[in-house]
């Protein structure tokens, strides 16, 4: 039996860690820092994830067996790194593997190296080069900034003027000196993760997740407003196309690179009228995408890892129904939102709920930008929409909001 530690504290977390607690081989899942929400299936710790001695110094007292590191931070800042350096069993991305998440452009100079499917871009350094490069490449076009920006570095901006805010937001902040200008691709957009390590590429199923914070994908980008598994409107050649032509290619050209990976390889897909396009490159799970997978996965989690790094080729299982979900946000987010506001109502709730940013005072409290996760599988997709949408109505909180159109589908663009 054995011990995992999860590093993290939100609800990609709280799933990732009741999906640990499933397998018959984990005796123990302990999460660092976690939340309140979390305590149903592991033991939260008080550890700042990004004090790296403090976390060895805690995992070898604990006789830790895996470490899973869930958000991108601690690994663009080498936690990996670290870790392995004291014999640490961790999945997860080194530093040099993990920047084509924290740098938008070196991602797409190996897209580009390796002829990997992508939008055409433009490299930006300073507000006077993005202006000028706007004459050139006008509205819509993508703006990224070049760095860690929790979801909310991207901007589609429709109209020249749009952009031009953008950039000029963009250069004003404190962390970004460079940004990524690239073509506005249009399709229908969805998320495949797998489990990488070297030249072995394991896919999951794929998710859908909702980045604007309102309807009708209005307002800004966020970190993520809801998901649903899998999704009907990807045919499976897209999905196999996305595999072969994608993930793979990059597993294999980041060991060419001399920077080979291990961990979760997420790509953000869209299907366009030419085939499927790289949005970007993640090295961790996505958030919400992860919940529904999570939710959805029969495989033993730890079980895949130890496969995966004994370079086994195989098949995950997943449950053939439809996992939904909606995130309920601080009203405000993704820009300021006020905190410890009660939440009444979790305790009838009949769907899975997910923490994302809770607090406790004699009771559930917001804590952070997205707070709750409410998530349910039924046999159609229709079903766990109008089932988790009706166990929302049972949560009270004045001060949170959702989207209303989680898992309305369209009509389906390609065949």
């Amino acid at each position: 039996m054995k011990q995992v530690l999860i590093l993290g504290q939100g609800g990609r977390e709280h799933a990732l860690a009741r999906c640990f607690k499933k397998s018959p081989t984990i005796s123990h899942v302990f999460v660092a820092p976690g939340n309140p929400g979390m305590k149903d299936v592991a033991q939260c710790v008080d550890l700042d994830i990004m004090d790296f001695n403090a976390l060895i110094s805690w995992i070898k007292s604990q006789c830790i067996d895996l470490v899973f590191v869930g958000p991108e931070a601690p690994l663009s800042a080498g936690v990996v790194d670290a870790l392995e350096a004291h014999d640490i069993h961790v999945f997860g991305p080194r530093a040099a593997s993990a920047r084509i998440e924290s740098s938008k452009s070196f991602a797409k100079s190996i897209m580009k190296k390796y002829h990997i499917p992508t939008a055409h871009y433009v490299d930006i350094k300073s507000l006077e080069e993005g202006l000028e490069a706007l004459l050139k490449y006008p509205a819509p076009i993508v703006i990224k900034a070049d760095g860690l920006m929790a979801g909310k570095g991207v901007v589609v901006a429709m109209s020249d003027e749009e952009a031009k805010d953008a950039l000029h937001k963009m250069f004003s902040h404190s962390d970004v000196n460079h940004i990524v200008m690239e073509e506005y691709l249009e399709g229908e957009e969805f998320s495949l993760m797998a489990f990488v390590f070297e030249d072995v590429v394991i896919p999951c199923d794929v998710a859908k997740d909702y980045k604007r914070a309102y309807d009708n994908d209005q307002g800004p980008n966020t970190g993520g407003m809801g998901a649903y598994s899998p999704v009907p409107s990807i045919p499976q050649w897209a999905i196999d196309e996305a595999i072969e032509k994608i993930m793979k290619p990059m597993a294999k050209a980041m060991v060419s690179e001399g920077i080979a990976f291990k961990g979760i390889l997420y790509g953000g897909m869209m299907l366009t009228k030419e085939g499927v396009k790289t949005i970007e490159f993640n090295v961790r799970f996505g958030d919400p995408e992860t919940e529904v997978l999570c939710s959805r996965l029969i495989t033993p989690l730890d079980q895949v890892i130890e496969k995966v790094l004994n370079k086994e080729h195989f098949e995950l299982e997943f449950d053939s129904q439809f996992a939904l979900g909606v995130v309920l946000a601080s009203k405000g987010y993704p820009e300021s939102y006020t905190k410890h506001h009660p939440i009444q109502g979790l305790d009838i709730i009949k769907c899975e709920v997910c923490h994302m940013g809770t607090g406790y005072n004699q009771g559930f409290i917001t804590q952070g930008g997205r707070v709750l996760f409410v998530m349910d599988k039924a046999e159609t997709l229709e079903e766990a929409r109008l089932n988790v949408y009706n166990e929302i109505k049972n949560i009270q909180c004045e001060q949170l909001f959702y989207r209303t159109d989680i898992g309305l589908l369209k009509e389906k663009m390609y065949d």
